[in-house]
């Protein structure tokens, strides 16, 4: 017998590879629960098999989330609903957000069960920098979006993590090599399943890999930062500020450039003044 639940909202961490990664405390809220909200169903059914237990069930996904999530957020008022996705952490890479940001709004509770992540996992398996990160989640599937949206990280400094399937995984590791250059990254598949495999190399090496021989299972490309640029020489700096200096004035050409290198202003003004 389990205990019951306080009502409310509670967002469920399943297992992405391995069915023993479900934390006791997890298995315990999915038996417990008065109903579930699945992605899928079916899935969830084989994941409630293997905890023993049987629970009603709700599809919440993509494509009914704006007409299911009002009644889900009237049950939160005297029931425990338990959301989950496929697989990991709910709400990563899925609109789950807006179910939680309603049940706040209604007054409900609201519980993180933690657990299985595939993003972070992949991370810990790259060995690249880990003190700071940015999830990107699936990038655009045409190419001019995917250009757009990697030109507006490629000067992060942090490592970057990135899903994606199996099928375009060649296309994808070429424009993150035409993009953000030469960097180290690793591509993580299958994890925490019998196949689980990580391959590291440069951007350009992966995707010449990957180009014709796509593999199979969940994949998870993590990225490197920028490598620490050169500092601009003197003959650099000239050249760049000769060049601004045609069509702009001596301040706001050193204005200008000081930001271009990346160099103190006021080492650039003074460089303007003398070329002046």
């Amino acid at each position: 017998m389990h205990e019951r639940l306080v009502p409310g909202l509670y967002i469920v961490a399943t297992p992405i590879g391995n069915l023993s990664d479900l934390s006791p405390r997890a298995a315990s809220v999915l038996a417990s629960a008065d109903l579930i909200a699945a992605e899928d169903s079916r899935v969830t059914a084989r994941l409630l098999a293997h905890v023993g237990a049987k629970r009603p069930m709700i599809a919440y996904h993509d494509h009914n989330a704006d007409q299911v999530r009002p009644s889900l957020i009237a049950r939160m008022a005297d029931q425990a609903v338990a959301l989950v996705s496929d697989a990991g952490t709910p709400l990563i890479s899925d609109p789950g957000y807006k179910l939680v940001r309603d049940a706040r709004a209604a007054g409900r509770n609201v519980v993180s069960i933690p657990g299985p992540c595939a993003a972070v996992a992949a991370l810990t398996l790259a060995g690249l920098p880990t003190d700071r990160f940015l999830f990107l989640g699936f990038l655009p599937a045409k190419a001019a979006a995917r250009k757009t949206a990697l030109d507006e990280v490629k000067q992060v400094r942090a490592t970057l993590i990135v899903y994606e399937s199996a099928a375009r995984l060649g296309t994808t590791l070429a424009a993150l090599a035409a993009v953000l250059g030469h960097r180290d990254a690793a591509v993580v598949r299958e994890i925490s399943k019998k196949f689980e495999e990580t391959v590291t190399g440069p951007l350009d090496e992966l995707a010449r890999r990957y180009a014709d021989s796509p593999p199979k299972g969940e994949i998870v490309i993590v990225i490197g930062p920028p490598a620490d640029a050169e500092p601009a020489s003197d003959e650099q700096l000239d050249k760049a500020l000769r060049a601004a200096m045609r069509s702009m004035t001596a301040s706001r050409a050193a204005a200008h450039v000081a930001e271009q290198l990346g160099l103190p202003r006021r080492r650039v003004y003074d460089r303007a003044m003398a070329l002046k």
